[in-house]
């Protein structure tokens, strides 16, 4: 294994040196300035004008004549009423196009219900993430996000909130819209999908959240956040704007080991969403629950970039995490890393393989006693380069193969490399 650790280390190095060659390339666009002078334009002189003079009768003959025609044409017209409003905007006959800067902000199938807002933020709840800091201290409040009650039963009212609110807990409170502190107890949670399922007793609860729908969304609909941004100080915040983007695909570290470990369908929108945000509920205009605030784009130079996971996809885990306590995937049973993070003297020295025949697959650093892959015969430094004819280029292929095309108990066939000779064998997939 000392062998592997290198790889593993030079591996590393790379990815160091890549991550500080992206953040070079991370340009930014800004408007462009003329420094060009702007030419001088002489005026022209004006000619001079040559008056003649009249006599102080003839003038005051001919102002007396045209203010009085003014007023007769004036009153001939006000009488008849077709002297027009100026501003014909204000007008109570005017059937004209609304002008450029006349426009409508909104119609009334979109207006969103206060009584309807109420309701549905008294199913939103806070959440505080309680662990102990030290040895001699009390415990205290790692975080807090926001959570959602879907649903009472059994003397019990289950909330759904973000697996990394909960992360690391040794305990968790339920904070109620009067400030109460209850103890939660926790279901089940997922780090892949980011969810987790809580429950306290019903008792402390009166208002019940209603799942909508995700599948039919489309850009520009109304979109409402509910949560407690920045804590309990502002709890039950509410802020509207509109589904900014479907069907986004964001890539997840899950484990903060700078790969990418697991890609996440999620809904953009821009109604404003802050830390403690997270776990609280995205609803449409009926105060139907669509999304789960899940996490946001936080650059200075970015506003109004927030994601949330849609309900139809968090659905199906969320009974899995109330009923089982977790998701239950397809497991091969290997621990491994990228091949392109491989350095090339590693590549031909310990795996014995042309780097310009294999390009891309994982490689197996350890094969996990009485798993799926060892009962097959993988080994540590066996190159995995498809499944099923799927190239697996990296460990998140692998995963999506397995998590979205396979059950447990399928049977697969892996394609690999060992000592430079390609080899194919087949692995029944146990549950993890």
């Amino acid at each position: 294994m000392d062998e592997f650790n290198n790889i593993n280390n030079a591996s590393k190095e790379k990815e160091t040196n890549e991550e500080k060659m992206n953040e070079v390339n991370q340009g930014y666009t800004e408007a462009s300035i003329t420094d060009e002078p702007v030419p001088f334009v002489e005026k022209e002189k004006p000619e001079k004008t040559i008056v003649k003079k009249q006599s102080v009768l003839s003038l005051w003959l001919s102002g007396l004549v045209g203010g009085l025609t003014v007023a007769v044409i004036g009153f001939l017209l006000l009488f008849n009423g077709v002297i027009p409003f100026q501003n014909e905007a204000i007008s109570n006959n005017d059937t004209s196009e609304p002008t450029s800067s006349l426009i409508q902000t909104g119609t009334s199938e979109d207006d969103v219900s206060t009584d309807m807002l109420s309701n549905v933020g008294e199913a939103v709840v806070g959440v505080a993430n309680i662990q102990d800091q030290s040895l001699w201290s009390e415990s205290s409040d790692a975080g807090s996000g926001s959570g959602v009650v879907y649903k009472i039963e059994d003397e019990r009212a289950f909330i759904v909130t973000n697996h990394h609110v909960i992360d690391g807990a040794n305990s968790i409170e339920v904070i109620l819209a009067d400030g109460e502190r209850v103890e939660a107890q926790l279901h089940g949670s997922d780090e892949l999908t980011d969810l987790a399922v809580l429950s306290i007793d019903k008792a402390h609860v009166s208002t019940v959240a209603t799942f909508g729908s995700s599948e039919d969304l489309v850009v520009g609909e109304t979109a409402i956040a509910i949560g407690n941004p920045l804590g309990e100080e502002f709890a039950g915040t509410v802020t509207k704007g509109i589904i900014s983007g479907v069907n986004r695909s964001l890539t997840v570290d899950s484990n903060q080991d700078g790969q990418a470990d697991w890609t996440v369908d999620v809904l953009q929108t821009d109604a404003a969403i802050n830390p403690g945000n997270s776990g609280g509920a995205l609803i449409n205009s009926q105060g139907e629950v669509i999304g789960i605030n899940s996490m946001k784009i936080a650059l200075e130079s970015v506003e109004g970039i927030g994601f949330a996971i849609p309900i139809d996809e968090a659905q199906p885990i969320i009974e899995q995490l109330e009923t089982e306590g977790e998701v239950n995937r397809p497991f091969i049973g290997i621990s491994a890393v990228d091949f392109s993070t491989v350095p090339t003297e590693h590549v031909t020295r310990t795996l014995n393989l042309d780097p310009n025949e294999v390009t891309s697959g994982i490689v197996i650093a350890e094969v996990h006693p009485n798993s799926s892959a060892a009962e097959a015969g993988l080994e540590t430094y066996d190159v995995i380069t498809d499944i099923d004819g799927t190239a697996i280029t990296n460990m998140m292929d692998l995963r999506q193969y397995l998590y979205q095309e396979t059950n447990i108990g399928d049977t697969i066939t892996v394609t690999f490399y060992r000592d430079g000779t390609q080899s194919t064998i087949d692995i029944t997939l146990q549950g993890e």
